[in-house]
């Protein structure tokens, strides 16, 4: 069994090897290794066995760059440590994606499944009313992550409006479309995610026309990845849920696997496919291009050998660990960190947001065109900086993509004194 890593270490060390290959002195470090502010609260909840008590947390890493922006996430085995490094982690990522956005991130250790639709409503207005001295439109702005979606955030957003006696639906982004989200952001992860690819494959693969694609994970992300890649001209030949992977040599219609999936309860059903793979037998499969798209911490020591797509694009957070990035860089296989590859979420948040704030400014279709245009222009100035600036053979994408953003924060944080 592999030992848990503890998140925060991980992303200690991301900071590190980017603070030393900028040359910053260790007094950087130490500024950017712990968070501004951490917010914990006591929620207790009103259930049918009594009154139940959890713990959630806040974590505002960074605001150089502007109010803090991350989702926040409900699951048994959030940490403090583990809250922490995502909002580190947003830091970098609305730095990268050149969002008006510093770094925060949430999280409550319970198990949502295990609540009534009342104590889940329950749970989340004391949640968000424990916080609600520390977020606000131009302070904190959350959003949807693990078990947390659209309903929550209305529960926010009505929440925080009572609480300041007024109306505010910039306060949270991912809301329905009733309350002033937007619909196509359901589909601007997945988006984002096929978008880089395309951009990427043209800069170093010739092209994505014909070009076969492998995607372990199809949730959301996975799915509308598989869905938008297939109709730019890839090929779509393997993808896998929970349960198990399908392979099809020619090809799957990924719309298709989709309403399998949502009529019998996994893609293994799919009657098209040649053959049943497991999830982790996706990530090995002789294809161009690999989406780990489920998981974090899926591609390690152990299967980095045996991994034959020459361009992994990251569309989970996490799915590759530092020994397997250094074994797949020795071998020439490229790949593009999450913190750029799955930036499409919050870069449709910055637009909602952005669009609360000017009472309505854009349609769903324009939305998307910004989306696209934005991450295009990321992916190509990543690629860029990374072939201009570092040894390519020796250095993964990831290193520019960190330099990039560490760099672009400590530039506003000298520019504001605070350094």
């Amino acid at each position: 069994m592999v030992e848990a890593r503890d998140p925060l270490v991980e992303a200690r060390k991301q900071l590190r090897r980017a603070i030393d290959l900028l040359g910053y002195p260790d007094y950087i470090y130490e500024v950017l290794a712990e968070p501004e502010r951490v917010i914990q609260v006591k929620i207790p909840v009103k259930t049918s066995d009594g009154v139940k008590v959890f713990i959630g947390w806040r974590s505002q890493h960074n605001s150089a760059l502007g109010p803090y922006k991350g989702g926040v996430r409900y699951h048994p085995n959030v940490t403090m440590n583990e809250v922490i490094a995502l909002s580190m982690w947003m830091t970098w990522k609305n730095s990268l994606a050149g969002l008006p956005y510093g770094g925060g991130k949430g999280g409550v250790r319970v198990n949502p499944k295990m609540l009534t639709p009342r104590e889940l409503e329950e749970l989340s207005r004391r949640y968000f009313e424990a916080i609600s001295d520390f977020v606000g439109v131009d302070l904190d702005i959350p959003a949807p992550d693990v078990y947390t979606d659209p309903q929550v955030m209305a529960w926010y957003f009505d929440e925080y409006s009572r609480i300041k006696r007024g109306i505010y639906p910039g306060v949270v982004t991912g809301k329905p479309p009733e309350l002033g989200g937007l619909k196509a952001r359901i589909v601007a992860t997945g988006y984002g995610v096929a978008v880089a690819v395309r951009e990427a494959a043209r800069r170093l693969l010739g092209g994505l026309e014909g070009k076969t694609v492998a995607v372990q994970g199809f949730g959301n992300v996975g799915y509308y990845t598989a869905k938008y890649l297939a109709e730019m001209g890839a090929k779509v030949v393997a993808v896998s849920d929970s349960r198990g992977g399908i392979y099809l040599p020619e090809g799957l219609d990924p719309d298709e696997v989709l309403a399998v999936k949502r009529r019998e309860g996994s893609v293994i059903h799919y009657p098209k496919a040649k053959k049943k793979v497991s999830p982790m037998e996706v990530l090995e499969l002789d294809v161009d291009i690999l989406v780990p798209a489920a998981i974090e911490g899926v591609i390690t020591e152990e299967n980095a050998g045996r991994i034959k797509a020459r361009l992994i694009a990251e569309g989970a957070n996490g799915p590759t660990t530092t020994e397997a990035e250094r074994i797949l860089t020795e071998r020439g296989i490229i790949v593009l960190p999450d913190i750029l590859v799955n930036a499409g979420g919050v870069i449709m948040s910055h637009i909602e947001w952005v669009n609360n704030r000017m009472g309505g400014w854009i349609t769903d279709e324009e939305a998307l065109r910004k989306l696209e245009s934005k991450m295009s222009e990321n992916v190509r100035y990543v690629l860029s900086y990374w072939e201009k600036k570092l040894e390519v053979d020796k250095h993964p994408v990831r290193d520019a993509a960190y330099m990039i953003a560490v760099e672009r924060v400590v530039n506003a944080m000298k520019l504001r004194g605070w350094i």
